[in-house]
């Protein structure tokens, strides 16, 4: 899969971004996402979307769950510990989204593998659609769908 160009960004992909930010800072601080987020909902500039709480709040409270599911859709010799921060975050935001259907599959893998190929390796929209396709049990997005997907959900912003 090629990577997927640059992106226009729809409410809820802004969102997701607002997410991944808090618990990319988080990790790399090694600082508590909750009392991060108890911060960012005081004085966050801009404010945090309430999609973006919805997504934090969810993946804090169902990280084990969704860790389980990321590491068996990884190979055996391969572990969350080693993915690059943003697609390990992706993953888990998008996983959040496809175990509580907050977000149809599609749509939850498609935004996920947008913002890898806007802010992380060349590699990780590919690497991330495998995953995400393990954990979905389906076969992995072709770039014309991610596309198509992507652009719907602007549509329907």
């Amino acid at each position: 899969m090629s990577r997927p160009g640059p992106a226009k960004l729809s409410a809820r992909t802004k969102a997701r971004k607002q997410a991944l930010d808090l618990f990319f800072q988080a990790d790399l601080m090694g600082s508590d996402p909750h009392q991060l987020l108890a911060e960012a909902r005081l004085d966050a500039e801009p404010p945090l979307r309430e999609y973006a709480i919805t997504l934090i709040e969810g993946v804090l409270a169902r990280g084990d769950e969704i860790d389980a599911r990321l590491q068996q859709a990884l190979d055996a010799d391969w572990s969350l510990d080693r993915m690059a921060r943003v697609d390990r975050v992706l993953a888990r935001i998008a996983t959040f989204e496809i175990i509580t259907q907050s977000a149809p599959t599609n749509v939850a893998i498609a935004e996920a593998l947008v913002l890898a190929g806007e802010l992380s390796t060349d590699e990780s929209p590919a690497f991330l659609n495998g995953v995400l396709s393990g954990v979905t049990r389906q076969q992995p997005l072709e770039l014309d769908e991610v596309t198509r997907t992507h652009e719907a959900d602007l549509a329907e912003d």
